[in-house]
């Protein structure tokens, strides 16, 4: 009776273990711990974003790789992480208030972000955000969830 208790409680501590592993850690430490990154925390850092994205939240975080960074031209990111403004209005332009999973779109839906402007998400054929990829969906965090994009999305000029 003591073993078979004993191992039941093991197993449901086990389980509850790795439920509150997921998506303990918030936005910026969830990106930061991924270590693909690297450019785009730099960037909230310049921009003064960190508190926010460390905030209750919930936010959706559509998070561009350093490799989509490095597609960008040339002096582009060097020359956002010298203006906080403009490089502020770029990535709040890739945060949508609100938790959305992947289960929530839906093929040619809207989402109103954080900068004002709207997104368009696409199901049909993979998910697509204006014209980034989603690479990988669904990365939860305490705050909200993240969904690994392929390109940095811009606003309208």
């Amino acid at each position: 009776m003591l073993r078979r208790t004993f191992f039941a409680v093991t197993a449901a501590a086990a389980v509850a273990t790795s439920a509150f592993a997921m998506g303990e850690k918030d936005i910026v430490d969830t990106a930061v711990e991924a270590g693909t990154f690297t450019t785009l925390v730099a960037a909230v850092e310049a921009a003064g974003l960190v508190d926010t994205l460390k905030g209750d939240g919930p936010f959706t975080v559509f998070a561009p790789t350093d490799e989509a960074f490095a597609a960008l031209p040339a002096g582009t990111v060097e020359g956002l992480l010298e203006d906080p403004e403009a490089l502020a209005a770029i990535l709040t332009y890739h945060v949508v208030p609100g938790k959305v999973m992947s289960t929530d779109l839906s093929n040619d839906m809207s989402a109103a972000t954080v900068n004002g402007a709207d997104v368009t998400i696409m199901t049909e054929g993979g998910v697509m955000v204006n014209d980034a990829n989603v690479v990988t969906a669904d990365v939860e965090a305490s705050n909200g969830v993240i969904h690994v994009i392929d390109k940095v999305i811009l606003p309208a000029s």
